[in-house]
Parts: C-alpha cells; sequence; structure tokens
C-alpha cells in the first residue's frame, strides 16, 4: 500500500498521483482483499510443454485463442460471489462452442494453488484474492506472471477501434505494474475504503460524520451511552483496519509519509503522523469504544455485528455492501466517510479517503492457455458484462463506464460521493500488494492486531512495526519496490 505519487512504471509525464485524481474524479468505486500468507514461489517463467498451440488471429478472436484447447479458471470465492465470474464464462463458451471451461471458486486461493505454481501447472486464470492471497510481489519477482500488454493492446469487446487499455478507468493499468512497462495485474474493480456506518444510527445519535478526533471521542461516547459501541473490526484479520488508518496517517502527514513507509525508509513509522494516529485508535480501546470481543472476531462475524446495529463505526472497502447484504437491515442507509483527522493541523483536509483499483486477476507464466485466460478477461471488460457484475455485487468495475441505467444503492452512492469529496486528495498505499506479507502478518496481526487487543502500547507497536519493516528492506531474497 503507497501514496499516489508518481511511480516509474513506463508512464513518461503522468504519474500514479496524476491518474488517481482523475479516476477520483471520475466517481470510481468497489473492491479488494490481500493475503495472510505469502507465497513461497520458486523461479518460473519457463515454457510448459503442454501449452496450447496459437490459434489463428481475427476480429473476433484478436488474441489468437486455440478454440479446441480447454481453459482453466479459479476466482476467488469471497464478497463479489461468484456468479459474475460464471456468466462471463458461458459467454466464452459460446464464443469457442468446442470448448468447455473448466471453472471453480475458492477461499484458500494461496494453498489451493502454491504447489501448482511450483509444478509448473497453475490455471489459466486466476483471481488472487482473499485472506489467501498469494504475495504478488513474489509471483511478479520470480517471473512467474505472463505480462498482460498483449490483452491491454487487443481491440476492445465492444469497438474493434478502440483498445482494451482504452476502455478503463485510469490508474488501472499503473496498478498492474511494479518496476516497468509490463503490466502483471489487472484490478478488475474498483474499490473505496474508508469507515463504513449506519446513516440511521447516526441520525438516532442526533450526530454527523465526525471530522476530527475529538468529535470522534464525543460521538462514541454518546454511542456508548446507549448501549452502542463505537468501532468494531475484523479482529482476527487487523489488517483491515489500515483501509481507514493509512488514509488517516496521509491526511494527518501528507502522502510522503505513506510514501516513505512504503518505500521501507528507516524510521518511516516514527513519523509523528503516525504516532498521533496509533495513539488515536488506541484511545478508542482505552476509553472502551471497540466492541467487547472484536479481538475474536473474523470479517464476517464482526461485519454481521456490526449490521446488527452493536457497533457505529467499522473500517473496509466497498464490498462489504454485497458481502454483508443478507444482514443489513433494509433501512440501515449504509454510508461511507473518509477517516476522520485529528484538527485542523492535518497536512491534508477532510475528505482525503483510499480509493484504488481491487480484485487482481492474473495469468501465469505457465499457463496452458494463456491466451484463453486473457481473452476470459477482455470478454469481463465488456460493457455488458461490467454492467452485470455491477448489477449483481453493488460495485463498479476497472470498465470505464456501465453503470447506465442502473439504481445505485446506497453504499454505491455513498462511495461515489465520498470520491467527489475527496477530488484530488485520494491517496493509494501499496504495501498490500508490494508486501503482503509484511503488510498481513506483521504490520497487521504482530501489529496493529496487538494494539488494539490492549497487548502493546502505541510506541511498542510502532518500534515492532518499524522493526519488521527493516527486516523486510535488508532481506535480500525479497524484490523491492519503490515510488519514483
Amino acid at each position: 500500500m503507497g501514496s499516489t505519487s508518481a511511480e516509474n512504471h513506463g508512464t513518461e509525464g503522468v504519474g500514479r498521483r496524476d491518474l488517481i485524481k482523475r479516476s477520483a474524479a471520475l466517481g470510481l468505486i468497489s473492491v479488494p482483499t490481500m493475503s495472510f500468507l505469502s507465497a513461497c514461489a520458486s523461479s518460473g517463467g519457463g515454457d510448459s510443454g503442454d501449452k496450447a498451440k496459437a490459434g489463428k488471429k481475427t476480429a473476433k478472436n484478436p488474441l489468437g485463442v486455440n478454440d479446441t484447447a480447454g481453459m482453466e479458471f479459479v476466482l476467488f470465492d469471497g464478497g463479489f460471489g461468484k456468479e459474475y465470474a460464471e456468466d462471463a464464462v458461458k459467454i466464452y463458451e459460446k464464443n469457442f462452442p468446442e470448448v468447455k471451461v473448466k471453472f471453480s471458486a475458492t477461499q484458500k486461493i494461496q494453498s489451493t494453488l502454491q504447489p501448482r505454481f511450483n509444478q509448473g501447472t497453475p490455471p489459466d486464470l486466476i483471481d488472487n484474492s482473499g485472506a489467501e492471497q498469494m504475495d504478488m510481489g513474489v509471483l511478479v519477482g520470480k517471473n512467474q506472471l505472463t505480462d498482460l500488454t498483449p490483452l491491454l493492446d487487443a481491440p476492445s469487446y465492444d469497438d474493434p477501434n478502440k483498445k482494451v487499455r482504452d476502455t478503463l478507468r485510469p490508474g488501472i493499468v499503473e496498478m498492474g505494474q511494479f518496476d516497468g512497462e509490463k503490466v502483471w495485474i489487472l484490478y478488475y474493480a474498483y474499490t473505496v475504503y474508508g469507515v463504513w456506518y449506519s446513516q440511521k444510527a447516526l441520525d438516532s445519535l442526533d450526530e454527523q460524520y465526525p471530522e476530527t478526533w475529538d468529535q470522534m471521542l464525543a460521538v462514541c461516547e454518546k454511542a456508548k451511552k446507549k448501549g452502542m459501541a463505537g468501532w468494531t473490526y475484523a479482529g482476527k484479520y487487523p489488517y483491515y483496519l489500515p483501509f481507514s488508518l493509512y488514509p488517516m496517517i496521509g491526511k494527518v502527514g501528507g502522502r510522503e509519509v505513506l510514501d516513505a513507509i512504503d518505500n521501507l525508509e528507516p524510521n518511516a513509522w516514527k513519523h509523528p503522523a503516525v504516532k498521533a494516529c496509533f495513539d488515536a485508535y488506541y484511545e478508542l480501546y482505552k476509553k472502551g469504544y471497540v466492541l467487547k470481543g472484536t479481538p475474536g472476531l473474523d470479517h464476517i462475524q464482526s461485519q454481521t455485528a456490526w449490521a446488527q446495529g452493536k457497533a457505529l463505526f467499522i473500517p473496509n472497502g466497498s464490498w462489504v455492501e454485497n458481502e454483508s447484504a443478507n444482514v443489513i437491515p433494509k433501512d440501515f442507509d449504509l454510508a461511507v466517510s473518509a477517516p476522520t483527522g485529528i484538527d485542523s493541523s492535518d497536512k491534508m483536509p477532510f475528505g482525503t479517503i483510499w480509493a484504488s483499483g481491487g480484485e487482481p486477476f492474473i495469468v501465469p507464466a505457465k499457463a496452458k492457455n494463456a491466451e484463453g485466460g486473457m481473452e476470459q478477461l477482455r470478454i469481463m471488460l465488456s460493457e455488458a458484462s461490467s454492467k452485470n457484475f455491477t448489477s449483481k455485487v453493488k460495485s463498479l468495475t476497472a470498465y470505464n463506464g456501465g453503470t447506465d441505467g442502473i439504481a445505485l444503492t446506497p453504499g454505491l452512492k455513498s462511495g461515489v460521493a465520498a470520491l467527489e469529496k475527496a477530488g484530488e486528495n485520494v491517496v493509494n498505499p501499496r504495501m498490500q500488494d508490494w508486501y503482503v506479507q509484511l503488510q498481513k502478518e506483521k504490520i497487521g496481526v504482530s501489529g496493529l492486531g496487538e494494539m488494539m487487543a490492549g497487548r502493546l502500547t502505541p510506541a511498542e507497536a510502532i518500534k515492532k512495526i518499524q522493526g519488521f519493516a527493516d527486516e523486510t528492506a535488508k532481506d535480500t531474497s525479497i524484490k523491492h519496490y519503490k515510488h519514483q
């Protein structure tokens, strides 16, 4: 996770900050989830002897997919469900009638697929998401992914005069790059991260969303008196906390603080803005404003408790509307806000929010039918498939459009409003896709999780996390990335 500063990704003269600004101006939205386990990938990239022969390139088959070769697609079975992908698979099979796609969905991406990567027999297309997401930085560093540039340069599914890359929301291509022009990941969704709440519950307290931390504490105290906790979060997966904590750090100290953290710079975590934000979150614990038992809850349990009115606020991504649809009351009036700041001395204004591409799709380097995997993505990036996704899962896609005729749900509408309010003040931390193990296991579980459970003070948590970052920076077996 890193802020929206320019990165040297082959976009001369156009940095990520500019691209994300334009994304925000368009009012984009939707999801990801990251990994608790890092991938122990072996070096790869070589050809498998079982690769499908290339097919003939035609106007209807611009990628030259072998029209008789099988294709395997493994989806993360998470907040977006699997129906949208199954619908896109049917289109693939209709276009290639001699082909039967082997489609499956699982929550255990890493434990299911890492052995297949190591054996050189991975699927052709993977939605690499969830708590068991494979470490993207490791996969890129070990040459285990296919460059998706041929897909991006292919004619779009709807308009042969437009390349796929020209139909995508600003910033999506750049997010898939790591250290050059090649694009390793296609983020299919667009996520707004922040603090989610029930507007109805906030109205019942006769309060507005708090902009300063003193106001936040006052709202939590009022909620506590009415028998409602101020906050809950995914205690078993405390790397959900950064969804609101990281943009708060950026708001308080400026984008450069998040860049320094991403860049693994010495003492980056010791910046006064980090201390101020850690102290603020710890105060929620100290004052008893966190729902009792939260450290033992997983993401579903914490979201359910929140939806039931047991807690007012929860840090999350825009997938929460769909993931919790069965427990959110109809009159809940779901809303999201950019994180509360400390006070008027913050470097960035209230409204500073984290938004970025999510739900990362990859095509392995040793896929038997890489062209088929990319063609499936080309289909998913059509207007019809994008509209199908948005209408079914309450999120936008990387496709720049596909919302005509769709009534926006409360969460989606609130997310668009939050992005409009943010304007240029959109940050995009990169830790979660550059250093998955560091972000999930170390910063999340061993640092923030321990602090919010009361087992570490903010000072102890910062010292511990800085140590983890320093270890990663010195580890020569890990490929390192930097904002340019």
